[in-house]
């Protein structure tokens, strides 16, 4: 069987939602990973009929809707780490509501990034045990809802809280939450980390604390579109015996989004067939 594959969505955003979906299966991607502000501006309100809908345009398009990231961009003021209790309250609030949103549309995964809004501010000791307590309260609700949260580390230019996986799985296991895991992100770990993606990948998949793979070139672009080699990246997840899925996630499209997401799917499957 081969790798599961995800668009993350917002790369066509420009799209209706079901032509999305119909442009992720004709260029070979087995499923969408939705990043929530691209359905709507308090995606957490998102009804069940809505949620239906969705699924149903991702199933007439024979794709599957693979998890949801980009958890907090909307809606607008969102913050774990705030000194405000009412935003952390209502941040946490809106965790738990996406969690519910990701079981209704079937999908099996959050990803949180979200750098800005797990931001700790400086001087205020306590905001790191604030962030740690929401990202508790999403591991016990994912458990209920039959899905994984999963914590994404990312560099310190983006955001000072959990950058490494070392440092994530530490929490992962003190928090001692099945559902809740982490993850590699090969641009991210390209400049946090002291290994390689896939030495990275090596090291932690026995641990079963990696639920989740995004492939990105460490210069944004999608994997195939700079230095970066990924054939290490799949042979790591394939010699690891990775059951989950590869969310596709440039940030820089060139020449578009389209063709930046046809390209790295055609890239990603000619490696496949050479392993």
């Amino acid at each position: 069987m081969g790798f599961r594959i995800a668009l993350c969505n917002e790369v066509v955003r420009a799209l209706p939602f079901a032509a999305q979906c119909e442009f992720a299966r004709a260029c070979g991607y087995d499923g969408i990973e939705l990043a929530p502000f691209t359905l709507a501006d308090a995606p957490d309100e998102i009804t069940a009929s809505r949620a239906a809908a969705l699924g149903r345009d991702a199933a007439a398009a024979g794709v599957a809707i693979s998890g949801l990231h980009w958890l907090l961009v909307a809606p607008a003021g969102l913050s774990l780490a705030s000194e405000d209790a009412t935003v952390r309250m209502r941040s946490r609030d809106v965790m738990l509501r996406l969690i519910d949103l990701c079981a209704a549309l079937g999908g099996t995964y959050l990803v949180h990034g979200s750098p800005a809004q797990r931001l700790l501010p400086p001087g205020v000791p306590a905001a790191r045990g604030w962030v740690e307590q929401a990202f508790r309260h999403a591991g016990a609700a994912a458990a209920a809802a039959g899905v994984t949260y999963i914590i994404e580390p990312l560099a310190p230019a983006l955001t000072n809280c959990f950058n490494t996986v070392a440092e994530t799985a530490a929490f992962v296991r003190r928090a001692g939450l099945p559902a809740l895991r982490t993850m590699v992100d090969t641009c991210a770990a390209a400049q946090a980390e002291d290994e390689a993606p896939e030495t990275l990948l090596a090291r932690w998949l026995p641990s079963g604390l990696i639920a989740h793979v995004h492939v990105n070139d460490a210069n944004q672009r999608g994997p195939g579109q700079g230095a970066q080699r990924f054939a290490p990246v799949l042979r790591a997840l394939r010699d690891g015996g990775y059951p989950g899925w590869i969310g596709v996630e440039p940030f820089a499209y060139v020449p578009d989004g389209p063709a930046c997401a046809a390209r790295a799917i055609g890239y990603l499957r000619g490696i496949e067939e050479s392993l």
